[in-house]
C-alpha cells in the first residue's frame, strides 16, 4: 500500500541438510515472526519472504551418507537428481514446522536456491562482476579438504585443538661439523622445507645467520635467516618454512621470495616431490617419516601436545594448502568501503558487530569462489577451442556449461567456430547466499519494487555466519549497487542443551522440533521461546520448561473463557486498582515496542 512504509526482512532461509532440524534453529524463525508481527501491529507494510537454501556441500554429503554412495564415482546427472529428491524430502518436513510455529511470512511464494530463476541471478550477478573487472582466475595456495575434495574460503576454516606430536629433528650444517634441531608437527613437509628461521632477538642462533642446513632424508641444503615470525619459546626456537603447513608459510614464501615444492596432492596424499613416500596419506607419511628419522638417530625426543588444527566446516577434518587454479572475486579493494557500512549498519545486539570488524581486519587475500563438487550453481562460463579465452553470455537465463552449448556460436575473441568447452566447477554456495537481498527484492527484474524495498530493513541471522552470509552479502551488494544491502542486523544466539552445549548431530543432542509441536502446539513453543531467549546470548532448552509454558497458558486461556463467559459492559465504570492495572499496562506496552523497535 503506498501510504504505508515498508518492513522488509531477509528471512534467512533454513537449509535442509538433515534430520532432523533441530529446535535451536526452529526457534530462530518464531522469534523473526514475533518482529513481522509487531510491525504490521505499528502499522508497517511488512514484507516477509521465505526461502529454502538447497545449494552447497551438506546436501552432497548427506546423499552420499544416504544412499552409500560417492560423489566421485556417480555420473554428475544422477547425483544431481539424488540430491534433488533428498532436499524435497527435508523441505517438506521443514516447511511443516513452520507453518506448525504459526509463521507468517509468503508461503504461497516461497523461493528455492537451487531454482532456475535464483540460479540465474546468482550467474547474471557473477557476469556484472566480471564486466566490471571484479572476478579473475589464479593459481594460489588455496585451503582444501582432501574429504570433501574442493577449495574452501578462510571464512569456512574452523580450528579446533587437536592432539599431536611435536618431534624435534637434528638438521646438519653445511657449514660445520654439528647439529641444529628444529621442533615441528608436520616432519612429513620436510621435502618441501625451502629455508630454516630464526627470531632475530634469540641469542642462541644469531651465528646460524648466512648458513645452511641439510634437510633430513632429502639431503638439500635451505638457507638459514633470521625472522620475528619465529617464536623464540617455541619447540627448539628454529622454524622450518615448508610449502604449505599453514598460511604462515604462505606469507613467507611471498614474502622471502622461495621457490615452492608441492607435497601434497589434491587427493590427500604425498606427491612425487616425498620421494619414497610418494602415494602415501598425509598421515601415514608423518608416521613412516617419524620412524625413519628414529632409526637414522635424527630424533632428538617427542612430545605430546594439543595443537590448534586448521579444519574444514563440513567433514571436520584438518585441511591441507594446496595451490590451484580458482576463480577470485576481489574482495581486498573494498575492505575499506565495507569496514564503513559495518560501522554504520545497526546491529542488535551491539556486542555482535564486533565479530564482523574483526573478520573484516583478518581478511588478507580475495574470495576464491570455484567449488569443485556438482550440487551447486554452474560457473557461466565456456572456453573457446581455438584460443582458449573464457566466453560468457549475456545475463538472464540460467545456464549450465558442463552440459550444454552456449547462446552463441562465433567466439568473440578470435572469432573461431571451432567450438566450445563448458566450465565444469560450481560456485561457492556463498555466492548465491549471498544474493538474498537482491533476489527478494526483484533486482533486476521489477525496478520500481527494487526501489520499494533495497535496502531491506532487517537481516535476522545466527552469529555463527556472521563473517560468511552477513560479511558476503554486504560485499557482494555493494560491489553490484553501490548500496548497504540492509538497514538492521538482527543477531541471535545458539540453542542449546540442559547442559548448555550447542546442539549438533555429532554430539548426539539436538532435539527434534516436530514432535514438540504437534504435541503442545505453536503458543507454547513461542512462548517458551520468547521468554527463555535473549537478544543475541545462547538459550536452553529443557523438557520443564516447555512443559511449564504449556501451563502458564492453560491457565492464560482458562482466565479468558471464564470472563469471555460474562457480557461486556456498556460502560466501564474504572476504580483506581483499574486505572493503576491500565497504567502498567500501557507502560508495559511501550517498554516492549521500543525493545522491537
Amino acid at each position: 500500500e503506498e501510504e504505508k512504509k515498508i518492513f522488509s526482512i531477509d528471512t534467512p532461509p533454513p537449509y535442509p541438510s538433515g534430520r532432523p532440524w533441530h529446535i535451536g534453529a526452529a526457534a530462530h524463525y518464531s522469534q523473526i515472526d514475533m518482529i513481522a508481527r509487531t510491525a504490521r501491529m505499528m502499522g508497517y507494510e511488512v514484507y516477509f519472504p521465505i526461502g529454502i537454501d538447497r545449494n552447497g556441500l551438506p546436501v552432497e554429503i548427506y546423499t552420499e551418507k544416504k544412499h552409500g554412495i560417492s560423489i566421485h564415482e556417480t555420473p554428475r546427472e544422477e547425483f544431481i537428481e539424488l540430491c534433488k529428491h533428498s532436499l524435497d524430502e527435508l523441505e517438506a518436513e521443514m516447511i511443516e514446522i513452520l507453518k506448525l510455529m504459526g509463521l507468517s511470512c509468503d508461503f504461497d511464494n516461497y523461493y528455492r536456491t537451487d531454482s532456475e530463476e535464483y540460479r540465474a541471478l546468482t550467474q547474471a550477478t557473477f557476469i556484472e562482476l566480471w564486466n566490471k573487472g571484479l572476478i579473475y582466475e589464479a593459481t594460489r595456495p588455496n585451503n582444501y579438504c582432501p574429504v570433501c575434495k574442493t577449495t574452501i574460503a578462510d571464512a569456512e576454516v574452523e580450528y579446533k585443538d587437536l592432539p599431536a606430536e611435536l618431534v624435534y629433528i637434528k638438521f646438519k650444517l653445511k657449514e660445520e661439523n654439528r647439529e641444529i634441531v628444529i621442533a615441528t608437527t608436520r616432519p612429513e613437509l620436510l621435502c618441501s622445507c625451502a629455508c630454516v628461521i630464526f627470531n632475530p632477538e634469540d641469542e642462541r642462533y644469531k651465528d646460524l645467520e648466512g648458513k645452511h642446513a641439510i634437510v633430513p632424508i632429502y639431503g638439500r641444503e635451505v638457507p638459514i635467516m633470521a625472522h620475528p615470525y619465529a617464536k623464540m619459546e617455541f619447540g627448539s626456537g628454529l622454524v622450518m618454512i615448508c610449502s604449505y603447513g599453514d598460511y604462515s608459510d604462505v606469507r613467507l614464501f611471498r614474502e622471502l621470495k622461495l621457490k615452492e615444492i608441492i607435497a601434497i596432492t589434491p587427493e590427500g596424499k604425498m606427491s612425487e616431490n616425498a620421494g619414497k613416500y610418494a602415494g602415501l596419506t598425509v598421515e601415514e607419511a608423518r608416521r613412516k617419516i617419524t620412524e625413519d628419522l628414529e632409526k637414522m638417530g635424527l630424533i632428538e625426543k617427542k612430545e605430546k601436545i594439543m595443537h590448534r588444527t586448521p579444519i574444514c566446516y563440513r567433514s571436520k577434518n584438518p585441511i591441507e594448502i594446496i595451490p590451484m587454479k580458482e576463480f577470485y572475486l576481489k574482495q581486498l579493494d573494498f575492505i575499506d568501503e565495507i569496514r564503513k557500512i559495518a560501522l554504520k549498519l545497526k546491529f542488535h545486539p551491539e556486542m555482535h558487530r564486533q565479530i564482523l570488524l574483526n573478520w573484516i581486519d583478518s581478511i588478507a587475500i580475495d574470495w576464491p569462489i570455484s567449488r569443485r563438487r556438482y550440487y551447486g550453481t554452474e560457473i557461466p562460463i565456456w572456453y573457446c577451442k581455438n584460443c582458449g579465452k573464457p566466453c560468457l553470455p549475456e545475463p538472464g537465463r540460467y545456464y549450465k556449461p558442463w552440459k550444454e552449448d552456449p547462446p552463441f556460436k562465433e567466439c568473440p575473441h578470435c572469432g573461431s567456430t571451432k567450438g566450445f568447452k563448458g566450465e565444469e566447477r560450481t560456485f561457492d554456495t556463498w555466492m548465491d547466499s549471498s544474493i538474498s537481498p537482491l533476489f527478494i527484492s526483484r533486482y533486476k527484474k521489477d525496478e520500481k519494487f527494487f526501489k520499494k524495498v533495497f535496502p531491506v530493513t532487517l537481516r535476522p541471522q545466527a552469529k555463527d555466519i556472521v563473517r560468511t552470509w552477513l560479511y558476503y552479502t554486504l560485499l557482494r551488494c555493494y560491489q553490484l549497487t553501490k548500496k548497504p544491502a540492509f538497514e538492521r542486523a538482527w543477531i541471535m544466539g545458539y540453542g542449546v542443551d540442559e547442559k548448555g552445549e550447542r546442539m549438533s548431530k555429532s554430539r548426539g543432542n539436538v532435539v527434534d522440533p516436530l514432535p514438540i509441536l504437534k504435541k503442545y502446539g505453536g503458543d507454547v513453543f513461542r512462548f517458551w521461546n520468547a521468554s527463555e531467549a535473549s537478544l543475541g546470548y545462547d538459550f536452553r532448552y529443557s523438557d520443564e520448561k516447555i512443559e511449564a509454558s504449556a501451563k502458564f497458558l492453560t491457565k492464560l486461556w482458562n482466565i479468558a473463557r471464564f470472563i469471555s463467559m460474562f457480557p461486556q459492559p456498556k460502560e466501564a465504570k474504572l476504580t483506581e486498582t483499574d486505572k493503576w492495572i491500565l497504567s502498567e499496562l500501557s507502560q508495559l506496552i511501550k517498554k516492549c515496542l521500543k525493545g522491537y523497535e
